[in-house]
């Protein structure tokens, strides 16, 4: 079987810190090899609405990309999302296909994803987790893309987060 290395751009907005850990357990639950980044208080965007913790996940699977497309979308909606290609919009759970090794599509989903390089709150944790590995179609570092990235623009804080709760 082949394994596939897949990026993952998480957050939320409501009840952010219980789904946060939420979306950590269920990564690993599907998943092996789970690395993530530092978890990032950002502000909405696009949006007016509470702002959101965000991070980035590095994961292995033997799924193919149309079977972890439908994971995410699946678990996703266990959580109360139910319409995707809206305005943007407060979530629980925003599980977004960054890259599915370093394929390059468009469906089921546009790979990599366009906007990674411009948000903060993607660019920063991919910057911070991988930081040597480089874009599919670039060619350059997550680094060098966040040392060149207007941090002005987007301004995001990392926080302290324990990946574990004491009240479970």
């Amino acid at each position: 079987m082949t394994v596939h290395r897949v990026l993952i751009g998480v957050g939320s907005n409501i009840e952010r810190e219980y789904h946060t850990r939420q979306a950590y357990q269920l990564l690993n639950q599907h998943f092996t090899n789970v690395r993530v980044s530092s978890v990032y208080d950002c502000p909405a965007v696009g949006f007016d609405g509470p702002g959101f913790y965000n991070w980035v996940a590095s994961v292995e699977t033997t799924l193919n990309l149309l079977e972890t497309y439908h994971l995410f979308k699946q678990i996703e909606a266990q959580f109360g999302r139910k319409n995707w290609h809206k305005t943007p919009c407060s979530r629980t759970m925003d599980l977004d296909l960054l890259c599915f090794d370093d394929q390059v599509c468009n469906t089921p989903v546009v790979l990599p994803r366009p906007e990674m390089l411009e948000r903060a709150f993607v660019l920063r944790p991919l910057a911070e987790l991988i930081p040597g590995e480089r874009h599919p179609l670039t060619g350059n570092t997550y680094e060098s893309h966040w040392q060149q990235f207007d941090h002005a623009s987007q301004p995001i804080q990392p926080i302290a987060f324990e990946w574990s709760s004491s009240q479970a």
